[in-house]
């Protein structure tokens, strides 16, 4: 492959004009204007600074650091944790016609001693390497005598040591600082909090850099969540009415539950594939392929699958089971729609969740700090779960991001559901907390409240406190519901000892002394939270179409032919604006979002020979 052509620049010139970089937009990867902070981003880079760069998963990422690696002289490296991605983005970059390679352990002898010498002969464009990989002497040694363009530390949340995906490997990476001092670094993540920001900039720019923080927001998801009654069943009603032959992921927080989830869906009709730790590898690559180059297959999957997962296609993300914080919920769920069409985050749960995921937090070697961080974070994703308003408003308000208005595309705004006062229900719950002395668990104020004589209650005393058995009115499930509302609306907050216990928060006082009102989102009879926001998430009406599936058929042909998936030819999206616009000719062609230069003079004449073909039928 010849690779990109590069401009006119002189040789070791930079072209930092921003009419070059849209050129390669353009041409490449077949877009007409940058989105968002991308173009600045891209200028930044191109010209040799440093940045860190936040942005939703779908949102663009991989552009900021692809573009300039084609404006910049030398080849870019991207330090990239899996194989998988490395393996898509590779064979996307390829069909644009960009000079890309990648080296792992994959790789036999022969394909790798080419890549290095590729990499020494200036040959390519961007290299792919895992952090371990990268860290070697060996490897270090061989980028000093090559001529690099850029880092680009992809997942670059993977540096948090208090984050749900800490990587040691990712420490190391300091390293590039100091052996490439000239070389422009950028770290990019869909997901980091205030601390991980501030630790990633630590870690991996210490010698400074610019800030870019997109809005985190996706808003062709829509979120949907719901209290568990008969998850087998609840999952059930929701693919065949909603996705009966899409591709999705649905994610169990055991192994076991993976594989009789998989089995239990494939009785009933559907491609369902199990993926975890526990599987051979060769097994878990083999399921992983399916998904990539079969439509309509769904991965049931703990964890150990997702991250970097570059398919965009994934038209929804169903968790069956809690997940363990905020920060997990919006990157697994950022694993659909990254095409940009109609989505779903479709996930229930239940008291079970919050006890299982406790017990993992207090079982942890972790630190007491990092323990108690981990349950804040936990209170805050329950919070969500028992939110009343604007899920969407809620879960960017975590992230310090403030929306004006609902967004109009979660349950709660299509289906707002219904409240209850809960004023002295609530001022009974602070009461208990406070007799108790703000230091026990939900369970045993609960305990209290219902006026139940457990051993302990008795041995503390609580049995003769005024706030016995004041709440027996209401359910222990009803006590739960309330205190997680209490604890996300900052009522009541996790103990400072780090023992799960519950205090009173700052501004309960209010509310304590009955001065001001507090409606409580009410629990819904049985099924009537699954129709809750219900209706089909999904690409646009032409989808519905049998001109639609003919052209995904299509697609799926040449993909196989060529032994990629079926998004590298084309994603959803650029296939549904050819419905749409019909392009007669190439240079209509060319106009589609997508179609690049590369794609136009590989694939132009048998995308208007398809499009001419479903005009036969």
């Amino acid at each position: 492959m010849d690779g990109v052509e590069r401009g006119t620049p002189a040789e070791g010139e930079i072209d930092t004009a921003p009419d070059a970089a849209r050129d390669v937009l353009r041409r490449v990867f077949g877009f007409r204007e940058f989105r968002g902070a991308q173009r600045e981003i891209v200028a930044t880079v191109t010209a040799g600074r440093n940045a860190l760069v936040l942005m939703p998963t779908g949102g663009g990422k991989s552009l900021c650091y692809q573009v300039p690696a084609l404006l910049r002289p030398g080849t870019a490296i991207v330090v990239s944790p899996l194989i998988a991605l490395m393996r898509d983005q590779v064979a996307a970059l390829e069909h644009n016609g960009v000079r890309a390679a990648c080296l792992n352990s994959t790789l036999d002898p022969e394909t790798r001693r080419e890549t290095e010498r590729a990499l020494a002969a200036g040959e390519l464009d961007l290299l792919y390497v895992a952090p371990e990989r990268l860290v070697q002497p060996a490897t270090l040694a061989r980028l000093e005598q090559a001529r690099i363009a850029l880092f680009a530390i992809d997942e670059a949340h993977c540096v948090s040591q208090w984050g749900h995906d800490f990587r040691p490997e990712y420490l190391q990476l300091a390293v590039l600082h100091q052996r490439f001092p000239g070389v422009p670094r950028i770290a990019l993540t869909a997901t980091a909090d205030e601390r991980t920001r501030r630790e990633i900039a630590e870690q991996l720019l210490p010698d400074g850099g610019a800030w870019f923080v997109a809005s985190f927001d996706r808003p062709n998801i829509r979120y949907r969540i719901t209290t568990k009654e008969r998850p087998r069943e609840q999952l059930l009603a929701f693919l065949r009415d909603e996705h009966p032959a899409d591709s999705g992921i649905v994610y169990c927080m055991s192994r076991r539950r993976c594989e009789e989830m998989a089995a239990w869906l494939s009785e009933r009709g559907f491609t369902a594939l199990p993926y975890h730790a526990g599987l051979d590898a060769e097994v878990r690559q083999l399921h992983q392929a399916r998904f990539q180059r079969d439509d309509g297959v769904i991965i049931v999957a703990t964890i150990a699958f997702g991250m970097g997962i570059d398919q965009p296609d994934v038209r929804f993300v169903a968790h069956l089971d809690l997940p363990k914080s905020m920060e997990a919920y919006y990157q697994e769920t950022g694993r659909a729609g990254r095409d940009g069409l109609p989505a779903d985050a479709w996930l229930i749960y239940g008291t079970r969740d919050v006890a299982h995921i406790r017990q993992m937090l207090a079982e942890s070697t972790a630190s007491e700090a990092h323990q108690r961080v981990e349950r804040q974070r936990l209170e805050a994703l329950l919070g969500l779960c028992e939110e009343t308003g604007c899920r969407r408003r809620a879960l960017l308000g975590y992230f310090g991001e403030v929306m004006a208005t609902d967004c109009g595309n979660c349950d709660n705004c299509l289906s707002p559901p219904p409240t209850w006062d809960a004023t002295e229900p609530a001022r009974m719950a602070l009461s208990a907390v406070y007799r108790t002395g703000q230091r026990f668990g939900a369970n045993h104020v609960i305990d209290v409240l219902l006026g139940q004589e457990t051993e302990r209650v008795r041995r503390l005393g609580h049995d003769r406190l005024p706030t016995f058995g004041v709440g027996s009115d209401h359910t222990r499930s009803t006590w739960h519901s309330i205190l997680r509302q209490l604890l996300a609306r900052g009522y009541l907050q996790p103990d400072t000892s780090g023992h799960g216990g519950l205090q009173l928060g700052a501004g309960c006082r209010p509310l304590l002394r009955g001065e001001e009102p507090l409606q409580l989102r009410a629990e819904l009879a049985s099924g009537a939270q699954r129709r809750r926001g219900a209706g089909h998430s999904g690409p646009p009406t032409a989808a519905d179409s049998g001109e639609w599936e003919a052209l995904r058929r299509w697609r799926k042909a040449l993909a196989d032919a060529e032994g990629v998936p079926p998004y590298v030819i084309c994603n959803d999206a650029t296939l549904a604006a050819l419905l749409e616009r019909r392009p007669q000719d190439l240079v209509d062609l060319a106009r589609v979002p997508g179609i690049g230069q590369h794609k136009l003079d590989h694939y132009g004449e048998a995308f208007l020979e398809a499009l001419t073909d479903l005009d036969r039928v």
